[in-house]
């Protein structure tokens, strides 16, 4: 079992664990700290959605950075998730859904929510990513402001999507991150 630490804030040094197996690429140390450098690297509240969540690194790590809550997506390894927040504690900030990413945002705006922060980190060899951002946008659960980070593989081509406008486009390794602004004024 691969087990990780959450790099900063209230849950810093502490351990989470990735589900076993090779179906998940957990997102290493380096890149998780460029992430939260780029977006944050610390919050004052807000909703965080982390679809195809994984281990839940990064939704956790939005937590422990001062996010009020995350939304954990992914239909295969809630078991995981599920046990992560509950030995960090933070299970009253988290919600786990074992749902496909569609089904997903479908049950988010029909609650209502508006997240601000947004991590997708889909298996590569899915091809999903697209789909996945313009379902967010056509959804209309992100809030104003939003910031949308997006982990690919390098030679996938960027999505371009009408509403989300790249911040920042970096490359690790083989993984390509791109951060996107989401502008509300403009519509899908």
């Amino acid at each position: 079992m691969i087990s990780m630490r959450v790099i900063a804030g209230d849950l810093r040094g502490r351990t989470i664990h990735a589900p076993k197996g090779t179906a998940t690429r957990p997102t290493t140390d380096r890149v998780r700290e460029a992430i939260f450098s780029m977006i944050g690297p610390f919050f004052h509240g807000g909703i965080c959605l982390d679809l195809f969540a994984g281990s839940g690194a990064l939704g956790i790590e939005a937590i422990s950075r001062g996010m009020d809550k995350s939304i954990f997506v992914d239909i295969s390894s809630s078991e995981t998730i599920d046990d992560n927040v509950k030995k960090l504690g933070i299970d009253k900030q988290a919600q786990v859904y074992a749902l496909s990413y569609s089904k997903a945002i479908q049950r988010i705006a029909r609650i209502g929510l508006q997240v601000t922060v947004v991590f997708l980190d889909p298996p590569y060899q899915l091809g999903v990513l697209e789909d996945a951002l313009r379902s967010l946008v056509v959804a209309k659960i992100l809030s104003p402001h939003a910031v949308l980070v997006a982990e690919m593989d390098q030679k996938t081509m960027t999505p371009d999507i009408l509403s989300l406008h790249v911040r920042k486009e970096v490359r690790y390794g083989s993984t390509k991150v791109v951060i996107y602004d989401y502008d509300a004024s403009i519509d899908e």
